[in-house]
């Protein structure tokens, strides 16, 4: 390979994306050659690159799974006080990470891959990607309820405005929703705004991948049609070696 960036060749390998890879890399995870490594760092096919203590090999091909995630699973790939991690229960021979968090409290339609050009392009807001939402709420719904929802609210622990959606009613106390952004627990957010508390939500599609029948707790694999569409919704160039 050509030398490229450090931080460029971690999301190649599916270790993260390119953001992670910089936090990474100031943290002191990432080891070049036995050497700690600095951001902005370039790499060429001969130098040996280590994660968290673990060699960092390319990709020979794109993965990308759906996966049911219960209720309970936390999206993080490190963190001590989680009790079970997605990264402790999706075994699969190829390391993936996950591209979207869902809350621990939430469940549904989670997408993992081992290209993190793809995960960051599938993150990034500015690309307004749609993910749809299955929500229970304790009160019932009303057409201000979802008025207000659809227009954008104001969110003051984020000092963010939410942006303009669509949400359709399903039941008395039950709604879709769809977003193009991911802030920070969202809905729940956008929801405690007009007064109503979510007492259940569910992703069931991201893109063009809907959740389907699967069943919680598994995961399958992408065919090869969804997977070229995913790169060319994401804009993301795709060949045989992932990112490459």
């Amino acid at each position: 390979m050509e030398p490229m960036r450090l931080n460029k060749y971690l999301a190649h390998c599916g270790v993260c994306s390119r953001r992670d890879a910089d936090r990474l890399i100031r943290q002191g995870e990432i080891l070049v050659n036995g050497k700690t490594a600095d951001v902005g760092q370039m790499v060429k096919e001969t130098d040996v690159v280590t994660a968290s203590g673990k060699k960092v090999r390319e990709n020979k091909e794109t993965v990308v799974l759906a996966y049911n995630k219960p209720i309970g699973v936390v999206c993080t790939e490190k963190d001590p006080h989680a009790e079970i991690k997605v990264t402790d229960v999706i075994k699969y021979p190829v390391r993936v990470s996950y591209a979207g968090r869902l809350d621990k409290d939430s469940e549904g339609l989670l997408l993992l891959t081992n290209d993190g050009d793809l995960i960051q392009a599938m993150m990034r807001g500015a690309n307004g990607h749609e993910k749809e939402y299955a929500v229970k709420v304790d009160r019932e719904v009303t057409e201000d309820f979802l008025n207000k929802m659809t227009h954008g609210i104001y969110l003051r622990e984020l000092d963010a405005t939410t942006r303009p959606c669509r949400a359709e009613k399903t039941g008395r106390f039950t709604f879709r929703l769809i977003l193009t952004q991911g802030l920070n627990r969202q809905i729940r957010r956008m929801c405690a705004a007009c007064g109503y508390r979510v007492k259940g939500l569910k992703r069931v599609r991201v893109m063009h991948v809907e959740l389907g029948d699967l069943k919680t707790g598994e995961y399958r694999k992408l065919s090869d049609g969804d997977v070229e569409r995913l790169y060319r919704d994401a804009g993301v160039a795709h060949t045989e070696k992932a990112g490459i």
